[in-house]
């Protein structure tokens, strides 16, 4: 059974914009570019305006628009060295990467951010980024296998003196690494972060992981993952914590947000949304049980291809602050945010939707005989985001002229097996 921490704020999550193409495969404008000034300046903004976390990109192949992309570890750093409280999570691939060298660049950069470094474990999903490097393309459930035995590495190497393991993807012999990850209090080791839909990835994250993160999932739906993390995570004596991806439309009606919608749905490159939706409804089948990433996600749900309009945060702000303490009362722990034009948008969710959920969370643990403890809350400084904001970022993805045809990128069109 799940249990609800209604007295911890929520802690909210914004995904780095490192791939181009922006979060929605969609001709719509998006005033939001892949380049590291217009990163950095958002990640101060970001911090600024109440958020804790950033979440960069692993991508190595074209795929549903991000024709171009920075590498995940060097660009986080880069967001670590360019603000001051901000934690960025850097994504990585088991199988890419061996776990040894990438617990060493996680303690380097931890040093160099002070404590501020978390990795996130993608088991893979786009073969064409395995295969064309000639590495190996595991089965679906056997990739899991391998991500627990990429994460036991990690925490060992980042906690103990002399660690060694035995299994059957990676052996450490008496292995230590110096100087150990920055010692912050309440955190042993950087955090450790872990997403999926299937029942393989839920168990592996209740077993490994300190964060699960989910795609964009109604209420019913996201129950049902915690539900399945935490049956492994009692079997483990583990208590992770869930973290919950959405598109954010906030506008000054329900009408307007709905609209914003419709018309990045009716202007979404529809010859690569059909192509990656075809590959990944195959998700299901490459999974023992018949359950994985995107199995029933319609058109609508691909134009933003983690799922994030299924959250629905589409509304006014009350509205989505509303939605947002719903998903806490079920467990969700953090949300992890997109948007149309990032900068902008980030300052108006800390002005708008920030404070009413606030107060929202405080009524709700105070309907269960608690406080919340705004001792927790991070610094805000809306004024200096605000002015810090670039309307006009160079870079920025521009529509496809009128009776142009998207590109399609080739990969997105080939054979695919979800997380």
């Amino acid at each position: 059974m799940t249990t609800i921490d209604y007295a911890t704020p929520l802690k909210f999550a914004y995904w780095v914009p490192n791939v181009s193409g922006g979060l929605v495969v969609s001709t719509i404008e998006q005033r939001t570019s892949w380049d590291y000034d217009y990163n950095a300046t958002l990640a101060r903004i970001a911090e600024d305006s109440g958020f804790e976390y950033a979440l960069t990109q692993t991508r190595y192949a074209a795929s549903y628009g991000a024709d171009k992309q920075h590498e995940a570890t060097s660009f986080s750093l880069a967001l670590l060295l360019a603000t001051q409280r901000l934690k960025v999570i850097a994504a990585v691939h088991p199988g890419m990467w061996h776990p040894g060298v990438l617990a060493k660049f996680i303690i380097t950069a931890d040093q160099l951010s002070h404590g501020r470094t978390a990795v996130n474990i993608v088991s893979g999903w786009l073969k064409d980024e395995f295969t064309g490097f000639g590495l190996p393309w595991l089965e679906h459930d056997e990739r899991y296998v391998r991500t627990e035995e990429f994460i036991r590495v990690l925490r060992g190497l980042w906690t103990e003196q002399g660690y060694s393991q035995s299994g059957k993807y990676y052996d450490i012999t008496d292995f230590t690494l110096n100087p150990p990850p920055v010692a912050v209090p309440g955190r042993p080791h950087p955090e450790i972060f872990f997403g999926g839909n299937s029942t393989a990835a839920q168990r592996a994250a209740g077993r490994t992981a300190d964060w699960y993160f989910s795609n964009g999932r109604d209420l019913e739906g996201f129950k049902e993952n915690i539900a399945g993390v935490t049956r492994a995570a009692a079997e483990a004596g583990r208590h992770p914590r869930f973290g919950l991806n959405g598109f954010v439309i906030a506008r000054d009606s329900e009408r307007e947000a709905r609209e914003t919608l419709r018309e990045i749905v009716a202007k979404a490159h529809r010859p690569a949304v059909e192509g990656f939706a075809s590959a990944v409804k195959e998700a299901g089948q490459a999974t023992q049980d018949g359950k994985g990433m995107w199995e029933d996600s319609t058109f609508e749900d691909l134009v933003q291809y983690n799922d994030g309009f299924r959250t629905q945060l589409i509304g006014t702000p009350e509205q989505i602050a509303e939605r947002i303490v719903a998903y806490k009362a079920i467990g969700v722990n953090l949300f992890l945010t997109c948007y149309l034009h990032f900068q902008e948008e980030i300052v108006a969710f800390g002005r708008d939707v920030l404070p009413i959920v606030r107060e929202l969370e405080a009524d709700l643990a105070r309907q269960h005989g608690t406080e919340l403890d705004t001792d927790l809350l991070p610094a805000v400084d809306l004024d200096r985001a605000a002015a810090a904001v670039t309307t006009t970022p160079a870079g920025t993805a521009p529509a496809t002229p009128a009776g142009a045809a998207p590109a399609t990128p080739t990969s997105i069109l080939t054979e695919v097996s979800a997380r």
